[in-house]
């Protein structure tokens, strides 16, 4: 009995002990090693990387979508290329970019989580065709949870079936 016990306290240490490396999971649920970028890395402390974060985000436009859709409309193409061509840009290289799905209060919780990750990764893919590296770009979906507009209008609705844009050093 004594050597069953000790044999499950193993096996347990063993499954909750876990790793040292932090794992990411992309869209398509497989593991992603954060590690692996071959951009040059830049750390908060260096001179203006926040100020130059604030004018990137800032002159970063959001992709608006139709409801219930999640393909990136061709009105938004331009946009989307404009945003590629700032994420590529040298003083850019070295910033990683969060692309983050968002949705209107319409529907449940898990459809519009769900919704959201899907716009997330439909302009990552546009992203990717106009030259931002792959590895550089992760997706987020927060649902309904982050509304640009809180009025129930047409108009607010619109305002918030969106991806935004944060780049991170």
């Amino acid at each position: 009995m004594s050597k069953k016990l000790l044999m499950c306290a193993a096996a347990a240490l063993f499954l909750l002990s876990g790793c040292t490396d932090k794992a990411q999971v992309d869209a398509s649920g497989e593991y992603v090693d954060t590690k692996a970028s071959n951009a040059p890395t830049i750390t908060v402390n260096d001179s203006n990387v926040l100020d130059l974060i604030t004018r990137l985000e800032g002159a970063a436009r959001s992709i608006y979508f139709d409801f219930d859709q999640f393909s990136v409309k061709s009105s938004e193409l331009d946009a989307v290329r404009n945003n590629a061509n700032l994420f590529t840009g040298t003083d850019a290289a070295g910033l990683n970019i969060k692309v983050e799905g968002n949705c209107d209060e319409w529907g449940t919780d898990e459809y519009n989580y769900a919704l959201g990750l899907k716009r997330a990764k439909a302009v990552k893919d546009e992203l990717v065709a106009n030259g931002v590296p792959e590895n550089r770009v992760n997706i987020v979906s927060y649902g309904e949870s982050n509304p640009a507009c809180t009025s129930s209008s047409k108009e607010c609705w619109g305002k918030n079936r969106r991806v935004d844009f944060k780049l991170i050093p």
